[in-house]
C-alpha cells in the first residue's frame, strides 16, 4: 500500500480548507470543466474560444461560466500595480470608479439642500415624507392631517419653487 495517494489526498484538503476565499467545491468544479473545455475548443479550432462557445460546448448559461471563472481567480490588492513607467505606477485602485460618491453627487446634494431651505416647514416636511421616506400623498395626508388633493397642491407648489432655484 502506498502513502502518496494519501499525501497527495491531503495537501489537497489543506490547500482547499485554508485558502483566504471560500468557494464551493460545484462552482470550482464548474471552472475547472470550463478550461478543459477551452483547452479542447483551443485545439479543436486552432484559436482562442469564446465564453458563448465554451457555455455551448458545456451546455450551460455563460453567466455561469463567467462567474465558475472569476470565482477561481486568485484576490488581487487595489495596491497592486498594474502599469509602471520610471516613477509613475497605475494601481488597480486608479481603474475602479466609485459611482456613490463622485463630484456631481456632491454638488446635487448640495444643491437639493439649498433649495430644500427656500421651502417653509409644510413643503419641506411633505417633500420629506414622499420623497425621502416613499411615502404615497395618502399616506402624508393622513400623516399631517390634511386632505390628499391639498397634499398634491402643497407637493406642487413645492416642486416649483425648488425648480425655481436650481434655474
Amino acid at each position: 500500500m502506498t502513502l502518496i495517494p494519501m499525501i497527495i489526498g491531503e495537501v489537497r484538503r489543506y490547500l482547499r480548507d485554508n485558502n483566504a476565499i471560500r468557494v464551493s467545491r460545484s462552482l470550482r468544479d464548474t471552472a475547472y470543466k470550463a478550461l478543459q473545455a477551452k483547452e479542447k475548443l483551443q485545439n479543436q479550432n486552432s484559436k482562442e474560444p469564446t465564453i458563448e462557445e465554451i457555455a455551448k460546448e458545456m451546455e450551460l448559461p455563460v453567466q455561469d461560466i463567467i462567474f465558475a471563472l472569476d470565482a477561481i481567480q486568485d484576490p488581487i490588492s487595489l495596491f497592486e500595480p498594474v502599469f509602471h513607467d520610471d516613477n509613475d505606477a497605475i494601481y488597480v485602485m486608479d481603474q475602479v470608479s466609485d459611482e456613490k460618491n463622485q463630484d456631481s453627487a456632491w454638488l446635487e446634494n448640495i444643491s437639493l439642500g439649498e433649495a430644500m431651505k427656500r421651502l417653509n416647514d409644510r413643503e419641506k416636511h411633505i417633500i420629506d415624507l414622499r420623497f425621502f421616506e416613499g411615502k404615497t400623498q395618502m399616506e402624508v395626508a393622513t400623516e399631517i392631517g390634511i386632505s390628499q388633493a391639498q397634499v398634491s397642491r402643497l407637493e406642487k407648489s413645492a416642486l416649483k419653487n425648488m425648480r425655481k432655484y436650481f434655474g
